[in-house]
């Protein structure tokens, strides 16, 4: 048994952490898909050089993740990989649910398009009219620059990502920045902050005169039938949910991880969910449907410095462009036992998710994933 010292913002606490053996199936490429979903015989080729990536070079190295695939807003292939709980030998599912990290950015901004769409929330306008209690800065900070990461409120300090404090609201958990100076001028320079978006949360509140969490539930996540998507709430039994782990570099497996409560940061990090929700949630902004075109063009539009300067990131989602001239948004996701990569190429109409049970979880071959169904599926991706 090892203990190891953490720091979380309320102060110092102990935890003891066992380090756990990964079973052998686990690691065997032919034994290492639990459960899979595939959709049409097309894809067989795609889905077969996907599976051989994952077994080979993700599967071995994470205790349990899941992979889903949509082309044409269908679910093409689904599959879920190694252990949800290692030490009782609990197999991933299509259902269970990780956490998502930052990928709740995403999710956080469909209220935000939603409010901007009904004429409830005025993007330009000085977070006060919002979040009152919110205090005044040298300069006006606004909505637009909060979901744009260009607001300069500040991102985690020391080992704030490591509190295990439960808090009661969202404005209660302002508190950890709200007296903090800004880091710049908003407008002048983009500095990513998920503390930013915990503000975005209060906005929401303020605009709909509805509980974040009530908000989400009611306007996003179930008209989007995110059937396995949900807050973190440690004080919940939630059956689906995943045990989360830490890389044990001394014994080359894993550890149960320390213990957190999101509940200061739902809007920016504090949600689960599981890839096929995600796939699901993703193909939904492919087109004008859940959300009309200028909600989709406010999303996924570059926002720009004062001087100019595209910043790469629209209202809650990075935007780029590959090499084929494609357009992707996407958002990554770091949490402590979670690491999640999510996003969609718009012209391929492809939306890909991998969620995962691990801190830091090494997922750079996951970029090869797309590719394949890309070249598969809708020709206008060809």
């Amino acid at each position: 048994m090892r203990v190891t010292r953490l720091l979380p913002a309320a102060g110092i606490i102990t935890v003891l952490v066992a380090p756990v053996a990964r079973p052998a199936a686990a690691q065997a490429s032919g034994s290492c898909t639990t459960t899979a979903f595939v959709a049409e015989a097309r894809y067989q080729a795609a889905i077969a050089a996907a599976q051989r990536l994952v077994c080979d070079s993700l599967a071995p190295k994470i205790p349990g993740l899941q992979v889903a695939v949509a082309v044409d807003g269908k679910l093409v292939w689904s599959a879920a990989f190694g252990y949800a709980d290692l030490a009782h030998h609990t197999r991933v599912t299509r259902t269970t649910m990780f956490r998502i990290g930052s990928v709740s950015k995403p999710l956080t901004s469909i209220a935000v398009a939603q409010l901007v769409f009904s004429g409830k929330l005025d993007l330009d306008a000085p977070v006060q009219r919002y979040v009152p209690s919110f205090p005044q800065k040298p300069w006006p900070v606004t909505t637009r620059e909060l979901t744009g990461h260009l607001a300069g409120i500040r991102h985690y300090q020391g080992n704030e990502f490591l509190s295990n404090t439960p808090y009661p609201s969202v404005t209660a958990g302002l508190a950890i920045f709200a007296n903090d100076s800004l880091l710049f001028e908003p407008g002048t320079r983009f500095a990513y902050s998920s503390y930013g978006f915990n503000l975005v949360s209060a906005v929401i509140e303020g605009a709909s005169g509805e509980t974040f969490l009530t908000y989400m539930g009611a306007h996003v996540i179930r008209p989007l039938g995110l059937t396995h998507t949900a807050p973190d709430r440690v004080d919940s039994l939630i059956p689906d949910r995943t045990a989360f782990y830490d890389p044990d570099t001394v014994h080359s497996g894993f550890q149960v991880a320390a213990p957190v409560d999101n509940s200061y940061k739902w809007g920016g990090g504090g949600f689960l969910s599981s890839a096929e929700d995600l796939v699901r949630f993703g193909s939904a902004l492919l087109q004008p449907g859940f959300l009309p075109q200028s909600s989709l063009d406010l999303l996924f539009t570059s926002q720009k410095t004062r001087d100019g300067q595209p910043t790469g990131y629209g209202v809650g989602w990075f935007i780029a462009t590959d090499s084929l001239g494609h357009h992707r948004v996407f958002h990554g996701g770091g949490s402590v036992g979670g690491t999640t990569a999510f996003g969609m190429d718009r012209d391929a109409h492809v939306a890909f998710a991998l969620t995962s049970n691990l801190t830091d979880a090494p997922l750079g071959p996951a970029s090869r994933i797309v590719p394949l169904f890309e070249a598969t599926g809708n020709p206008r991706g060809l």
